[in-house]
């Protein structure tokens, strides 16, 4: 079996969310949503579920901490060229995201970061499959 992986994270205004994620080109899985909550479908592998606040709590009874005020994750993902993380940092900060940081070239390694509209974080980088010097 092919593990995958849910993210929850806590929204809190799911149309909002869902728009956003959807201007980023994700797809919502209708099968796992609801008034509560979206599938959002990153890869084969990977979704985020959006979750009401009221959602979130029944999975978690901690409290919930504001992702505008601390860090509570960072959400790394692959994009397969540096056009790719560009196109998506650009269109989350169309869609109502912001920047987390300014690009960072390594040369072997490029990176920027988003945060959503509810100041989650996502990390996006590309690694040149090349090896160093050829």
């Amino acid at each position: 079996m092919t593990r995958q992986i849910f993210v929850n994270l806590p929204v809190t205004d799911l149309p909002r969310a869902r728009a956003f994620y959807q201007a980023l080109g994700f797809s919502i899985d209708d099968q796992f949503s609801g008034d509560n909550g979206a599938c959002v479908v990153i890869s084969d592998t990977i979704s985020v579920m959006i979750l009401t606040h009221g959602q979130f709590r029944d999975l978690s009874p901690r409290p919930l901490v504001d992702p505008r005020q601390g860090a509570t994750a960072l959400i790394s993902l692959t994009c397969d060229s540096r056009t790719e993380v560009d196109a998506l940092c650009e269109a989350a900060k169309a869609a109502g995201g912001a920047d987390a940081h300014p690009p960072e070239d390594l040369g072997f390694m490029y990176s920027r970061a988003f945060h959503d509209p509810d100041g989650n974080a996502f990390g996006l980088f590309w690694i040149n499959p090349e090896p160093a010097g050829g």
